[in-house]
């Protein structure tokens, strides 16, 4: 999206773009504040229909190209929801009518003013922004994870007790915020996604850079991977920045001789101490703790979480162990750049990959042999996973179901291997989410090795 002014938003006419979790939550706070509100839903269903009428906000079904430049022009700006393609023709009818497109942070930014902690990144942003909510709980202060969560952020500020919103900014909310100004920024990597809704890699890009746009010297602190040379390209000269990175990388916030420690010195815990130690924990960790930290956390807090947090679902969880093989459910991995972070905690690996393609690059794969040692391909682009690993490992493709891909990896695994679900694709091929995908390989390598795997809930 294009740099704008910021817009003044005291009342007037609302054209909401999707008629979702945040549509509705954005429809409710503007409605509290006496705005007209009226929404679009291309493919509503039943409970998105039911949700407008309880709130009588009008709801209109697929307009035509025509119709929707009619309600843009009828309308005093317009809020597209969270993943509505830069290639919709609301942007373009928005540009023409010359009206405002923003979103749920700009309408949280013009009427609260309490602290904002915000996470982006292609990878790894449920996590750290899950980290830094318990390592301000656990200092006493009252803090709440929002944005990209089931929680937007419009809907969190109506909670009056909550003294930090920690946001999970994706994207999709970023590219049409017009201001946002959070207290720390943290951006964690960055690499092609989404290409099925951003016009271009670069314009993904640009998306994610907006966290820091409108940080200044005054105001606000940069919180920047050393080891991404996209994330360091977009720092801004005039904006206080901390580094995070692993021992060698030169970052502020580092490892010292097997301790994590924030860019000041302080030690926080030794890397032995954490209940899990990929690589990608261990920055994750350093990020959130800078975050925290720079928003007043305790530095006990901080170490306590550290020590304590185990990570998430479907996030290099494990599963199952038997006969000397070790389970991993990551499903959440929906991306190549998720998938080659997961593989380098390992040295032998049996990965299971696949799914629907978004428009992704799966050739750069290829690098995660070693430690890949064997592929079971799986759904619609089992074919051209198939092809990045062909005469490099082993490959066995399964279009059946996760059942048969458990069994194929279960006869292709060693002693000593980690098998590893991590699909570099989304799940809408055989699942509804990737979370009911992970559970289908957890019940699938239950079935296929018994009581005797110590399995994991």
């Amino acid at each position: 999206m294009e740099d704008e002014e910021p817009f003044a938003i005291d009342g007037g006419h609302a054209l909401i773009i999707g008629f979702g979790v945040t549509g509705q939550a954005v429809a409710t706070a503007l409605l509290a504040r006496r705005f007209a509100v009226t929404a679009v839903d291309e493919h509503p269903s039943a409970t998105v229909r039911a949700a407008a009428a309880s709130l009588s906000v009008k709801l209109v079904e697929a307009p035509s190209a025509i119709d929707l430049a009619r309600l843009v022009e009828a309308s005093d700006f317009v809020l597209p929801s969270p993943g509505i393609p830069e290639t919709h023709p609301l942007f373009d009818a928005a540009r023409k009518a010359a009206k405002p497109v923003l979103s749920e942070f700009d309408l949280a930014g013009a009427w609260d003013d309490r602290p904002v902690v915000a996470i982006t990144g292609t990878d790894g942003k449920t996590t750290v922004t899950t980290m830094v909510a318990e390592m301000l709980d656990r200092s006493g202060i009252a803090a709440v994870a929002c944005g990209n969560t089931e929680t937007p952020l419009v809907e969190a500020i109506a909670d009056s007790s909550t003294e930090v919103f920690v946001v999970e900014a994706s994207s999709f909310r970023l590219g049409t915020t017009r201001r946002f100004r959070p207290a720390a920024a943290v951006w964690l990597n960055f690499a092609p996604d989404h290409l099925d809704a951003h016009e271009s890699l670069a314009t993904y890009e640009s998306a994610k850079a907006r966290i820091w746009r409108d940080l200044d010297a005054g105001f606000g602190l940069a919180i920047a991977n050393a080891s991404d040379p996209v994330v360091l390209a977009n720092r801004k000269a005039d904006v206080h920045t901390v580094t995070f990175g692993g021992q060698g990388t030169g970052a502020d916030a580092t490892v010292v001789d097997g301790v994590m420690c924030l860019a000041d010195g302080r030690r926080l815990v030794a890397i032995e101490d954490l209940p899990r130690q990929l690589p990608h924990d261990v920055t994750n960790g350093l990020a959130a703790a800078t975050a925290a930290v720079a928003v007043g956390a305790d530095i006990d807090a901080v170490r306590s979480v550290l020590r304590s947090f185990a990570g998430l679902p479907h996030r290099v969880q494990l599963v199952a162990e038997a006969d000397g093989i070790r389970w991993f459910d990551d499903s959440k991995a929906t991306t190549p750049h998720a998938t080659l972070a997961a593989v380098s905690g390992f040295d032998s690996v049996v990965l299971i990959s696949g799914g629907r393609n978004k428009g992704l690059d799966l050739s750069v794969l290829a690098s995660a042999v070693p430690p890949v040692r064997g592929v079971i391909a799986i759904g619609e682009a089992a074919d051209d996973i198939a092809r990045v690993f062909d005469g490099a490992c082993d490959v066995v493709c399964v279009t059946t179901d996760m059942t048969d891909a458990v069994a194929a990896a279960q006869r292709m695994a060693i002693p000593g291997d980690a098998v590893l679900l991590s699909p570099s694709c989304a799940s809408f091929d055989w699942f509804d989410s990737y979370g009911q995908r992970g559970d289908a390989f957890a019940a699938a390598v239950r079935s296929a090795i018994g009581d005797e795997g110590g399995m994991r809930s």
